[in-house]
């Protein structure tokens, strides 16, 4: 049995890949990284470096043409500002609407993609990072559990009972996504999830304001911001 991880080099997605490696060993993981249009590639460049540190297999993908006519900030099409406040901050002012960081049916792109991908090359299981932070207030409504219900079962379906879809933190809060991971020894010194794409983390995008809370609430320092304060 193989696994397949949607792996964006960020920390959601290093923990996800170094529970595939620890449950199947690293020849028998595949890490898929997006290109999706993104303002910047420090994610990818680091997708790489980790999935070298872990020996697995990575595929890169371009999917930035199917979001061309989007104005997500996040998106190099976009001439709007990445918003500095807390995701529950953001969701006052949109009135409930999904941030304006949110990448239109992302994840139901890529794990779509995925599946496809995951046949191919025999994997059984797809891992993704969705965590409830990011659902929290309909944020990012694809990183739900009735976003994830749905299109496991989808997948399922459609790959004639093959392939399933894991999210092992679609519960859980980022908190607990880096207190596995340190369990794990993973590398996050190696991760970014920094909406900006500069030297250092900005420290507050609503990923760099969650990412920083996250490692605060196991009683240790993110170590990007280690750097960057030592």
């Amino acid at each position: 049995m193989k696994a397949l991880v949607l792996f964006s080099g960020g920390v959601d997605s290093t923990t996800c890949l170094a529970l595939a490696v620890e449950k199947y060993g690293s020849g028998n993981v595949l890490a898929l990284s997006v290109s999706y249009g993104q303002k910047h590639n420090r994610e990818l460049a680091a997708a790489k470096q980790i999935a070298a540190y872990y020996g697995v297999k990575q595929l890169e993908l371009d999917l930035a043409r199917l979001f061309e006519g989007s104005n997500c900030s996040l998106l190099s099409n976009s001439n709007d500002e990445i918003p500095k406040e807390t995701y529950a901050e953001q969701l006052k002012e949109s009135g409930g609407a999904p941030v304006s960081t949110y990448v239109p049916f992302r994840n139901g792109l890529f794990l779509a993609s995925a599946a496809s991908i995951a046949l191919s090359h025999g994997c059984s299981e797809i891992y993704y990072g969705a965590h409830s932070d990011d659902a929290a207030g309909n944020a990012y409504p694809d990183c739900s559990q009735a976003f994830n219900d749905a299109i496991n079962t989808a997948i399922h379906l459609g790959s004639g009972n093959q392939l399933s879809v894991v999210a092992p933190f679609v519960g859980k809060k980022k908190a607990d996504v880096v207190k596995e991971g340190l369990r794990l020894n993973v590398p996050y010194e190696l991760t970014w999830s920094c909406y900006e794409g500069h030297d250092k983390p900005c420290g507050v995008c609503g990923t760099c304001r969650d990412r920083i809370a996250a490692f605060e609430a196991n009683g240790v320092t993110d170590p990007l911001m280690k750097e960057e304060t030592s």
